[in-house]
C-alpha cells in the first residue's frame, strides 16, 4: 500500500511491474478494462492508469487539467531542464511543434520512401542466406537507427550509440536509478550538443532537415526558440524517433510468424499492407508510459484522481476497447474507420506518425517480397515497462527463390 501527499492509503489494484509474455499484457488489460478500468499502482511511487479509450482520449485531449508539464511518463524521470515539445502544454507547445512539423509531413518524409525500402532490403539479406534470426535484434534496431540516420542526416553508427544509450537510459527509469538517468540523459545531451552545433556551422534545407528548420525558428523575432530548447528538442527526439519503430516492428513481425494465412493474402496483394499497418498499429501501439498530471481534483472513470496524481495512458489497452472496437483483438483489414490511439491524440499526437507508417510499410514489404513463409523459431523477450514490444523475437523465414 502506497500512502499519497495527501495522505490517502491505497492499495494497488494492479502490478506493471509483472513480467510479460507477448500476449500476457493483453489479458490484463482486458480484466482492467472490465474490472476496474482506471486502476492505482504503487509502482514507480505511484500512479493511475486509463485503460478505456474514451478516458485516454480524455486525458490526452485536456491539457488544461491533465498536464503534461509535470510528470508526462510513469517512472517520474529526474530532469535539469524541460524538453520540447512534450514537456510543454498548449499554447506554448505549438511553438516547438510548428518546426517539427513542417518537416515530419508525409509530402516531406515521403521522399525517402525508396531508402527505407532499400535498407530493409539490405537489412534482410543476411538473415534470409541464413534462414532466420532474431528479427528485433538483428533486424528491426538496425532498421530503426537507419531509418532515423537518413531522416537526420546522421551516421548509423552514431544512430545506433543513441539507441544504446537510449535503452540504458530507460531501463534506469524502470529501476529508478536517478545516478544512471542523469548518466545516461547527459550523454545523450552531449550528442544533442554536437548534433547542433554541426548544423549550425553547416546548416541544410530548413523544409527537410529538422535541426536546421528549429534553428530557423530560433531566430523567430516574434516567438524565438532559445538555443538550448532546440538542444533539448533534438534530445527528445533523438530518442523516441528510435526506440517506437523498433518495439512496433518486432511485435508486427512475430504477428505476422504466427498468420500465415494474412501472410499470404498480403503477398497476393500487396495492396492491402496499408490498412494491415493500420491494425498493427492498433493491436501493438508501442508505448503506455505517457503520463499526465491532474492539475486539480477530477472524476475519471469512476475515481478520484487528486490534483498532482499521475496518470498514464495506456495506449494498447485503449486500442482494443471493446466498446470501440468490434472483436478487438483480431485483426480486421475491412475495419472502417480505425481511429486508434498507436499516435496518441491531441495537442500531442506523435509528430512523426507518417514517417512510422512509411517505415513499417517499406520493413513488411520487403519482408513479405523475400519469403514465402515466415515461422515463430523461439520464446519472444519483451522490454520492459517503457516500451511496449519484443526485444527479442526469434523468427523461421524461408526465403523466395
Amino acid at each position: 500500500m502506497t500512502t499519497t501527499a495527501d495522505g490517502l492509503g491505497r492499495a494497488s489494484d494492479w502490478d506493471p511491474t509483472a513480467p510479460e509474455t507477448f500476449d500476457s499484457s493483453h489479458e490484463v488489460y482486458a480484466e482492467l478494462r472490465r474490472r476496474c478500468p482506471v486502476p492505482w499502482s504503487d509502482a514507480f511511487g505511484g500512479f493511475w492508469a486509463a485503460t478505456r479509450y474514451a478516458d485516454v482520449v480524455r486525458v490526452a485531449r485536456d491539457s488544461e487539467t491533465f498536464s503534461t508539464a509535470v510528470q508526462n511518463v510513469v517512472p517520474h524521470v529526474p530532469r535539469a531542464q524541460r524538453r520540447p515539445p512534450l514537456h510543454f502544454d498548449p499554447p506554448e507547445h505549438g511553438i516547438y511543434r510548428a518546426p517539427m512539423d513542417r518537416v515530419l509531413r508525409r509530402g516531406v518524409v515521403r521522399r525517402l520512401e525508396p531508402a527505407f525500402a532499400e535498407a530493409a532490403r539490405e537489412l534482410l539479406g543476411p538473415l534470409l542466406a541464413r534462414g532466420g534470426g532474431d528479427y528485433s535484434r538483428d533486424f528491426a534496431l538496425p532498421y530503426a537507427a537507419q531509418c532515423f540516420a537518413l531522416f537526420l542526416g546522421l551516421p548509423v553508427g552514431q544512430v545506433l550509440e543513441i539507441r544504446r544509450i537510449g535503452v540504458a537510459y530507460s531501463f534506469a527509469i524502470q529501476e529508478m536509478d536517478r545516478a544512471g538517468v542523469m548518466a545516461a540523459s547527459e550523454e545523450l545531451y552531449a550528442i544533442a550538443r554536437a548534433i547542433v552545433a554541426d548544423r549550425r556551422a553547416d546548416p541544410r534545407d530548413p523544409d527537410e532537415d529538422l535541426v536546421t528548420s528549429l534553428l530557423r525558428a530560433s531566430g523567430d523575432p516574434e516567438r524565438p526558440i532559445p538555443h538550448d530548447m532546440v538542444v533539448a528538442t533534438v534530445r527528445q527526439t533523438i530518442v523516441a524517433g528510435i526506440g517506437a519503430p523498433h518495439a512496433m516492428l518486432g511485435s508486427a513481425a512475430v504477428h505476422l510468424s504466427r498468420d500465415p494465412g494474412l501472410q499470404d493474402r498480403l503477398r497476393a496483394d500487396p495492396g492491402l499492407l496499408p490498412a494491415t499497418v493500420e491494425e498493427l498499429l492498433r493491436l501493438y501501439a508501442p508505448y503506455r508510459v505517457f503520463a499526465r498530471t491532474a492539475t486539480r481534483d477530477v472524476e475519471l472513470g469512476g475515481r478520484t484522481v487528486r490534483a498532482g496524481e499521475a496518470i498514464a495512458m495506456i495506449f494498447p489497452s485503449a486500442n482494443r476497447d471493446e466498446a470501440v472496437f468490434d472483436d478487438a483483438d483480431r485483426l480486421d483489414l475491412e475495419r472502417r474507420p480505425n481511429r486508434h490511439l498507436a499516435f496518441g491524440r491531441g495537442a500531442h499526437r506523435c509528430p512523426g506518425a507518417a514517417m512510422a507508417r512509411l517505415e513499417m510499410t517499406a520493413a513488411l514489404g520487403e519482408l513479405l517480397a523475400g519469403t514465402t513463409r515466415v515461422e515463430p523459431d523461439g520464446e519472444v523477450e519483451m522490454f520492459n515497462w517503457l516500451e511496449f514490444g519484443p526485444r527479442s523475437a526469434p523468427l523461421l523465414l524461408v526465403p523466395r527463390r
